[in-house]
């Protein structure tokens, strides 16, 4: 008989529970051959796998905000056969930032759009304290020379992370949302299949906004991009948005296969309400 794949619903003996909103789900689904837990070991599991991927999400958060852009690499490459050069100067602050996609990924997977959202409120929050601390740390009466009052290494980083925290705020917000509300809408489209869309859809639309944003406010707002005053300077930037989604497009369509594996493994790990399959009466 085939699983009932609507959001909110399980088929007989399981329980998909957003239930009570800021709980984690309490009842398990049964599958063949995998002894129940007792309530105090799953409830264990399941803060514990939160801990793990929220953790990892703010934690990949704050580091990219603080090498923001630092520094730009250059992975442009040849084309094989051809003498055709693509330009892909990234950020290095991009480098980590696709995970933090796959974590709430996981996070609307397993837990619902509700634990997702509350993690992508507290990410805000890290945003802002990370603000507060470079605010204060530069407000403070320091050892620098009185003539250059904000020389140093700490004000270089400063003025470079409160561009890329500015922007990767407006961005952030606007890129994690679409990407737990356009998550649940292929999910509730497909009816629960096609996993595969509902990753790499919600990725990609929303890695879409948050590089624009991102490169667009750097720029205008902090002039933290390296541009050359002599060229066209749209060009660049588009040179910009185009590597960095390259990159992210290319990223997310390669941790599809790891959603797929862990979604499935993690959903029976939790007793939670797989992702894919059927079952028989």
């Amino acid at each position: 008989m085939a699983r009932d794949r609507a959001e909110g619903a399980a088929p007989k003996g399981a329980t998909v529970s957003e239930g009570s909103r800021g709980l984690l789900p309490s009842e398990q689904y049964r599958f063949e051959g995998v002894p129940q837990l007792d309530e105090a070991t799953l409830h264990e599991r399941r803060q514990l796998v939160f801990l793990i991927l929220s953790g990892l999400f703010l934690g990949t958060l704050a580091m990219l905000n603080i090498l923001g852009v630092t520094r730009f690499i250059d992975l442009s490459f040849e084309l094989p056969g051809t003498s055709l050069t693509i330009p892909m100067p990234l950020a290095v602050g991009v480098l980590p930032y696709p995970i933090t996609f796959l974590c709430t990924d996981f996070i609307s997977e397993l837990y619902g759009r509700h634990r997702a959202n509350q993690v992508v409120w507290m990410g805000l929050a890290l945003n802002l304290w990370v603000m507060f601390i470079l605010w204060i740390g530069g407000a403070l009466p320091g050892f620098e020379p009185a003539d250059q009052p904000q020389s140093g290494l700490f004000f270089e980083l400063r003025r470079l992370a409160f561009s890329a925290v500015t922007a990767s705020m407006i961005a952030y917000l606007a890129a994690q949302f679409i990407d737990v509300q356009v998550f649940h809408f292929w999910k509730r489209l497909t009816d629960g299949r096609h996993l595969w869309l509902r990753n790499n859809g919600s990725t990609l639309v929303s890695q879409l906004v948050d590089t624009v944003s991102v490169i667009l406010i750097t720029h205008f707002l902090a002039r933290g991009i390296p541009i050359d005053e002599a060229a066209p300077l749209w060009p660049q930037l588009l040179t910009f948005i185009a590597a960095g989604y390259t990159f992210k497009l290319t990223v997310a369509l390669l941790d599809t296969i790891p959603f797929y594996l862990g979604a499935k493994h993690l959903g029976q790990y939790l007793r939670i309400h797989p992702v894919h399959g059927t079952e028989s009466d």
